[in-house]
This record gives structure tokens, C-alpha cells and sequence, in this order.
């Protein structure tokens, strides 16, 4: 996992990794290597060897990375065998309570009132949160500043403490925050609410339509790893994520469930590195 633990990558990898250790009797590891936008991790498993015992459980930055980075060690079509897309989260623009701003309108008046103030934090660089607070500021002529942090648990917990007013992230680590009014979930990047906050509008209902974006999270292995092992891996995710208990509890997390075949998958990475190369 090319990010930091807490994050929701690592959060679907634990998920995903205690079922197939119950059910292929193979003990799964998660190994955290955040840096470089996950690139320091996925390079790792793409030089691994293909034998089904070395996997990259990859979030959207992993497609992003191709157009964003001058040199990228590997090639996100060639160099892997995708196996699944586990699910999907909308990312969420949350706030400090500290700050006036009680919807999205009024924030993008109060940045406008105050520039070279305010500060957003995301979960990396070129991350889909990033990426949706630049197409933000682009889109309304903001003037604030993108910090970046190794996940989203640092960039929500600055957020808490007021080092950064703003945060761009993936849905599942804001929501317990949120829930618990240490932060003010002002918008969902998405184009239905969440059942889990019935109170924040989509940015259509906010009137802003056009600015969504989720964070997928799925599964590879190394090119050349052979089709039954691909296979087994496909099936037991599947099953696994079909799990009612698996099922509510990424809901509850902020998750949507998918589990889709490794075509559909592979076709999914090649459409997300088009779309995000042009952001």
C-alpha cells in the first residue's frame, strides 16, 4: 500500500486482507510504504515476482501518476494484471468549524473576501482530492494554497487543529470526524449523498455541477502472473466483498462496494489515466 495506514487504501487492503486469510489458509500482510504518490510501493510490486504472493491494492493516484510525474518506474497498463476494483468512496470537502462558512457558496465568497488566506489540505499529490480542490480553485478563481500530507488521516487531523481551514478527501476517514462535529462536511464530490450523511449535499444540489470525483481503490499483481491465480484472487475478493459483513461495513465506512471482473478493471485504469491526464 503506497500510503499511509488509517488512509482508505490501507483501510480496503485490511479489509480485503484478513478475508483471504481466513478463506485461502495464506497469512496477508499489509505493508505500508507511503511516498511519491504511491509510487514508491507500486514500483516494488511491479518488479516482484508474478506468483500471486506480492499484490499492490492501488488507489486512483495510481492511474493519475502516469500524466502528473516527469518519470514515473513503472507503466500502469504494461507492468501490471489488474485483479479487481474492490469499491469506491466520493471525496468530500470538509472544514474546520472555526470557520463561517456553512455551505459551499459561502466558502468560495469568504476564500474570494480573503485571498492568500485560506489553505486546503489533501492526501498527496496528485491524488483525486488534490486534483478536485485544484479543478475547485480553477473553477471559481480561488486563491488558496494546496498542502499536501503523506494520507488522509494527517490532512483530516490538520484540518481538526486548524493548521490547514480546508481538506479535499476521500469519504471514509472525514466521516467518524464529521459525524462527531470536529469537522463540517460541506459538500460531496458525487452525484448521490451518502446514506451514512443524509445532511451534506452533493455539489449539484449545491448548485456546482461538474465537479465530481470519487477515490476507486483495487487490486493488481505483477504482469505475467498466470490467469488462475488472477482468477482465484478475482473470485475470493468477490466473494469476500459480497460478505454482509463486509458489505455494511464498507457503507458504514464510506465505501461502495464493486468487486468487478479484471477486464472491467483493466478498462476502468486505462479510462481514469485519459481522464486525469487532462485535469
Amino acid at each position: 500500500v503506497g500510503f499511509a495506514a488509517g488512509g482508505p487504501t490501507d483501510v480496503i487492503a485490511r479489509i480485503v486482507g484478513q478475508k483471504l486469510s481466513a478463506s485461502l489458509g495464506q497469512q496477508f500482510y499489509v505493508d505500508d510504504k507511503p511516498g511519491a504518490g504511491g509510487n514508491i510501493a507500486n514500483a516494488e510490486v511491479a518488479k516482484a515476482t508474478p506468483d500471486g504472493y506480492t499484490l499492490a491494492v492501488v488507489s486512483t493516484g495510481f492511474m493519475v501518476n502516469m500524466s502528473l510525474y516527469a518519470k514515473v518506474p513503472y507503466d500502469a497498463v504494461k507492468d501490471f494484471a489488474p485483479i479487481t476494483m474492490v469499491a469506491y468512496s466520493p471525496n468530500v470537502i470538509v472544514v474546520n468549524p472555526s470557520v463561517p462558512a456553512k455551505s459551499v457558496k459561502e466558502l468560495i465568497a469568504l476564500i474570494k473576501a480573503n485571498p492568500n488566506k485560506y489553505s486546503f489540505a489533501g492526501p498527496g499529490i496528485g491524488s483525486t482530492p488534490h486534483l478536485s480542490g485544484e479543478l475547485f480553485k480553477q473553477k471559481f478563481g480561488l486563491d488558496m494554497v494546496h498542502v499536501p500530507f503523506p494520507g488522509a488521516p494527517q490532512a483530516i487531523n490538520s484540518t481538526i487543529a486548524g493548521d490547514t481551514q480546508i481538506a479535499f478527501t476521500a469519504l471514509p476517514p472525514a466521516l467518524g470526524n464529521i459525524k462527531a462535529g470536529k469537522l463540517r462536511g460541506l459538500a460531496l464530490l458525487t452525484v448521490k449523498r451518502s446514506a451514512e450523511l443524509p445532511d451534506v449535499p452533493t455539489m449539484q444540489e449545491a448548485g456546482y455541477p461538474g465537479q465530481e470525483a470519487d477515490t476507486l481503490t483495487g487490486v493488481l499483481a505483477p504482469a505475467g502472473t498466470p490467469k488462475a491465480i488472477i482468477d482465484l484472487l478475482n473470485r475470493e475478493i468477490a466473494k469476500a466483498v459480497a460478505e454482509p459483513d463486509v458489505t455494511a461495513h464498507l457503507l458504514k465506512l464510506g465505501f461502495v462496494p464493486v468487486a468487478n471482473k479484471p477486464e472491467e478493471f483493466g478498462a476502468r485504469i486505462k479510462s481514469e489515466i485519459a481522464k486525469w491526464g487532462k485535469v
